[in-house]
């Protein structure tokens, strides 16, 4: 048997910086040294710190490096793994001595020591493409109590106790909803796994199914026994194709152990699992587009009740839970539901994956304790704003959500929580921004977004986003007036209160919390006609200053439209604002600083 581990990330963004062939490197590399019977190189997911990616760490060694090359596989290999002398230079230092040793000792490395991995536990410790690693971590240990030793009221109630709340952002009450399944009486019933994973900046759920599939394959099984329930669908965006390859072998392997199929473990309990690509559409997020999509139609909203509980897939009882949420049920039956009850708070327990980025130094995937406050996030973990900017607003929830600002950051973050300060939890994309973000700018991002995104079904979505983006627009290209303000904050109302669906009904909520909280910048771009952050090309004028400008030449050498004249060598440079399309190369090419950007 080996006595060492090599573990390296196979998750996404380390596969994109070619920690695949690493993985075939440290295997040449190995065998060079005659070691492979020795050491074994596993491909796992996401260990959650992207920022430091590829990271390949050592077991039992207790060695996380990170940003490993090619040209560092030899190094690692006749130095650590054949001499015993860890790459110094490689290895992440961030090391808290005073903290608890953990099954990886994930919790020693700072940006780990106040994450409680659950949905998470098994992401960069196992080969995800290997079942009997599952197992060996009590995998299917869940499924086997739950038809062996409980019935499927026995299950619900479990849910029920354990208080864990739908993560994809409704935040419904899970046992709830699978109580209401339940109850129907139908011989038909269906599970879905939603793993459309929509939200700008958000990757927890493809993080999960590229890195631990197996729990949420074990996770829809129960679900299905619970509810009564013997096929279930795991709708997946195409744009993930290494966590629908992955899910593909984990569904092979498992119908293979027996532990997928017509007589689960011998119980006589039968379920199956098909996987249903979607085309990348935001709205098929939405329960009732889903359901429209998988039946072959256009993915648009219909209207609720009946809810899918009632009258879901192919008309039939149907329960739907993201992919997070799945990833929590067997810790939940295997730990107990008073364990997970008692993490979290009152109302929210449990964990929440976050999806970190935009302005902050350790981008990557976080999973909290609820109640955990967006200073500990930002901060203790994230690291704050790189360069030392300032950090202004962090924006949770994707485009459905809301900007909160600094004195926002000792807020605990829960369901609750957010939604009383105009924004929400979301599926968890957690998107940081600073001092040289323009709120108005970011407001237009989210609806141009949205608009591109809408179904289209509605009236107010179709046509009020529109014209929220328009004005949006015109005010960041110096048309807007105070009377935009008044009709845009107007239409963001309406188009909340009258859509048709939950996205439609947050999609004003980018725009609502940047005028809430972000009033003067607005007020800047309409009366002053000047963007404070810098951003918006329309309202900024480039000028050189004359005592700075070395009469070089090189700022009028990367103008694209020759709009900077001056004699080289002999006289200062100046701009035309008439051709100038600020598009700030000059700035970029001048060494000394002379080009103010007003």
């Amino acid at each position: 048997m080996e006595r060492t581990h090599v573990l390296v990330c196979a998750g996404t963004g380390c596969t994109s910086s070619k920690s695949l062939e690493l993985v075939k490197r440290f295997e040449e590399a190995i065998r060079m040294k005659d070691l492979q019977s020795e050491i074994k190189v596993v491909k796992t997911g996401c260990f959650g710190l992207c920022q430091k990616g590829p990271i390949v760490a050592i077991h039992p060694d207790k060695v996380f490096y990170s940003h490993v090359t090619l040209g560092d596989v030899d190094e690692i290999v006749n130095e650590h793994l054949y001499k015993g002398r860890p790459v110094k230079r490689l290895e992440i230092t961030d090391i808290d001595e005073e903290t608890k040793e953990a099954i990886f000792e994930f919790e020693k490395i700072k940006f780990y020591a106040k994450q409680k991995r659950i949905a998470l536990r098994n992401c960069g410790l196992i080969n995800p493409e290997d079942v009997t690693e599952y197992i060996a971590l009590d995998g299917y240990q869940a499924l086997a109590k739950v038809l062996m030793t409980m019935t499927p009221q026995n299950v619900i109630d479990e849910m029920k106790k354990s208080g864990l709340r739908g993560r994809g952002g409704g935040g419904f009450p899970t046992g709830n909803k699978w109580q209401f399944a339940a109850n129907q009486v139908n011989d038909e019933k269906y599970v879905i796994c939603n793993a459309d994973e929509g939200d700008p900046g958000a990757f927890m759920d493809r993080s999960i199914l590229e890195g631990d599939p197996h729990s949420v394959i074990e996770a829809m099984t129960i679900a299905g026994y619970a509810i009564g329930a013997h096929h279930g669908y795991v709708y997946i965006r195409a744009e993930y194709p290494i966590a629908v390859e992955r899910l593909k072998i984990a569904i092979q392997q498992s119908e293979e152990y027996g532990m997928l199929g017509d007589n689960i473990f011998n119980t006589g309990f039968k379920f199956n699992i098909e996987i249903r690509l979607g085309a990348g559409a935001f709205v098929c997020g939405e329960e009732t587009a889903l359901i429209a999509s998988i039946e072959g139609r256009r993915g648009m909203p219909s209207v609720k009740p009946p809810f899918p509980a009632v009258k879901g897939v192919w008309g039939k009882p149907t329960i739907i839970n993201n992919v997070e949420t799945f990833a929590n049920i067997p810790a939940i039956i295997n730990t107990g539901a008073d364990w997970f009850a008692s993490i979290g708070t009152e109302k929210s327990k449990g964990t929440k994956v976050f999806a970190l980025g935009g302005k902050i130094v350790n981008t990557g995937l976080v999973e909290v304790p609820m109640g955990t406050t967006l200073r500990e996030v930002i901060y203790e973990i994230g690291g704050g704003c790189p360069n030392h900017k300032n950090f202004k607003a962090v924006q949770t929830g994707g485009p459905s959500g809301g900007c909160l600002t600094e004195e926002h950051l000792d807020t605990p973050i829960d369901f609750d929580n957010l939604i009383a300060l105009g924004s929400m939890m979301g599926s968890g994309g957690m998107i940081i921004l600073d001092e040289d973000n323009c709120m108005v700018d970011v407001a237009r991002f989210y609806m141009d977004f949205i608009v591109d995104e809408s179904c289209g079904k509605c009236t107010p979505c179709r046509i009020g986003t529109k014209r929220m983006l328009e004005m949006l627009i015109d005010i960041t290209e110096g048309r807007g007036t105070l009377q935009t303000l008044t009709d845009l904050e107007t239409l963001a109302l309406h188009v909340k209160d009258s859509s048709l669906c939950g996205l439609g009904q947050t999609a004003s909520n980018p725009v609502l919390s940047t005028l809430k909280h972000f009033k003067h910048e607005y007020l800047a771009h309409v009366i002053d006609k000047k963007c404070p952050a810098k951003v918006c090309k329309a309202l900024l004028d480039y000028s050189i200053d004359k005592d700075l400008c070395k009469k070089c030449g090189l700022c009028a050498k990367g103008c694209p439209t020759t709009a900077i004249s001056g004699v080289l060598g002999k006289e200062a440079y100046v701009v035309d604002a008439a051709k100038c399309i600020r598009c700030g190369a000059c700035v970029q090419n001048c060494p000394f600083g002379a080009i103010e950007r007003a």
